[in-house]
């Protein structure tokens, strides 16, 4: 389905960026890796996901610099040949309240859940412009649509993101170009795993119950979402199916902001 394109997925050495890098790899497409890690490890998964065929290449940028942002945009032009797809993943969180904020982790979380989002459409929308074709997809979260106490920089910065995306939806209503963001719950990462892990470790009680107190509080399943299933939606919407799905927010957070 998507021979001959080119992606982008930010933060995409792990977790939720990994799993959408592997649905559309899958497809067929071309992927340009970004994030941190062990350099080893990262070239046993460049040539892991290329086995298939495509063409995997990376990139160490730090998207909290925008110098940066705008460089990975244009290596991979560079190196894969396009920019067909930009899919906005990366992202961190600080949790505190409002008065005790730290200003630099304000300005930290801003940049990386939200600006960098924007300079990357910047950089990549001329890109798609020259094919008329494009799909711009923003992993933005639950908290893009309902707010929890303590994370007002990364509320504030996912509820600008799917703002963002509405803009240029409509910018790109009467091209090939699509922009839509996906708002996950709970998700089951390596991470979260760790969480799970060390809350039935401290506690003293099962995976499973630590499992289910974790999610207990916002999500209704009582399940979480995963990464190969934020990367089958991400995939989706890269199909012509959705060419008609613009502006959209789409809730992979088991009942979460059904409440």
């Amino acid at each position: 389905m998507l021979k001959g394109k080119s992606a982008i997925v930010t933060g995409s050495t792990s977790g939720i960026g990994l799993g959408i890098a592997r649905a559309l790899v899958a497809q067929g497409a071309n992927v340009m890796l970004n994030g941190f890690g062990d350099a080893a490890a990262i070239s046993a998964l460049q040539a892991e996901l290329g086995k298939g065929g495509a063409k995997i290449a990376y990139s160490g940028a730090d998207m909290t610099k925008p110098e940066q942002v705008a460089g990975l945009v244009a290596e991979t032009a560079r190196e894969l040949g396009s920019v067909d797809i930009l899919v906005n993943n990366a992202g961190m969180q600080h949790v505190a309240p409002v008065e005790a904020f730290p200003l630099e982790m304000w300005d930290k979380v801003i940049q990386l859940n939200l600006t960098s989002c924007f300079q990357a459409i910047r950089a990549a929308l001329p890109e798609m412009k020259k094919r008329n074709w494009g799909r711009i997809v923003n992993i933005a979260s639950a908290h893009g649509l309902v707010a929890s106490a303590e994370k007002s920089a990364y509320v504030a910065a996912k509820h600008g993101l799917i703002g963002l995306t509405k803009v240029v939806a409509l910018e790109t209503a009467k091209s090939g170009i699509t922009a839509n963001a996906i708002c996950p719950g709970w998700v089951l990462t390596p991470l979260v795993q760790k969480q799970i892990d060390a809350l039935a470790a401290r506690k003293g009680i099962s995976g499973e119950a630590a499992k289910i107190e974790l999610l207990a509080e916002k999500q209704p399943s009582h399940e979480f979402a995963t990464p190969e299933q934020i990367g089958g939606l991400t995939a989706f919407l890269c199909s012509p199916a959705a060419d008609q799905i613009r502006g959209a927010s789409l809730s992979v957070d088991g009942g979460w902001t059904a409440q």
